[in-house]
């Protein structure tokens, strides 16, 4: 738990835990980032999209991006330094020499982000497949522990021929890490993307926006 940024209202607060966290631990707890480094953020206008732009920014990455065409303009004012059209181009033939992957697609777009890292460059997917150093910081059994070897079985190896690494990264609540999420929203440095606020009581409708893909940034639900 964390306090609330004073400068946000309770549904813009809402919005900024799961995607503030995911962001956070993929880029400073577990790539690391340095002032220098070039990062691709898939996904800019989505929810940890918008959010991990502003905080790589932050860090001094040299950031690119996918979007559609209307969202180009919203990315680039979170400070999004290179961006794709991903219904016109290839991001693979566009970008080279990445040190950094955020990766929230599917494992066709994995593989192929794969091609743009640098030797020795990393990878990291919040949405599968589970590697074998997620099944260790979790403690599971021996049993689960071989399926989610034998998951992450092709990624792996296919990182390894090109040289650079894999991780998967399932967010961790942490309050310590939420409460430096708050002071960098505070300072202005970070703001939430908020795409619509349903009410309760239509929260079918809610997620059948969500389900068409076309969010910018986050839905939040307004119990009252």
């Amino acid at each position: 738990m964390a306090l609330k940024p004073k400068n946000l209202s309770m549904e813009e607060a809402a919005s900024i835990p799961l995607v503030g966290l995911t962001a956070w631990q993929v880029l400073i707890e577990g790539a690391k980032l340095k002032k220098g480094q070039k990062v691709f953020i898939q996904a800019g206008s989505g929810g940890v999209g918008t959010f991990a732009i502003q905080l790589a920014k932050h860090l001094g990455a040299t950031v690119a991006t996918t979007t559609s065409a209307s969202n180009m303009d919203m990315v680039r004012k979170l400070g999004a330094d290179v961006i794709i059209d991903y219904k016109k181009d290839d991001f693979e033939k566009v970008l080279s020499g990445y040190d950094l992957v955020l990766n929230s697609q599917d494992n066709k777009t994995l593989e192929k982000s794969l091609r743009v890292l640098k030797p020795g460059g990393l990878a990291v997917s919040i949405s599968g497949p589970p590697d074998p150093g997620f099944a260790r910081e979790k403690g599971l059994n021996m049993v689960l522990r071989l399926v989610i070897r034998l998951l992450s079985a092709g990624i792996r190896s296919r990182a390894k021929r090109a040289g650079v690494r894999y991780s998967f990264l399932f967010m961790a609540a942490n309050g310590v890490q939420l409460t430096k999420i708050t002071s960098l929203i505070e300072s202005g440095v970070i703001r939430p993307v908020i795409d619509r606020v349903f009410p309760f009581e239509v929260t079918n409708e809610a997620l059948a926006y969500i389900e068409q893909g076309r969010a910018k940034g986050k839905v939040v639900i307004k119990v009252k």
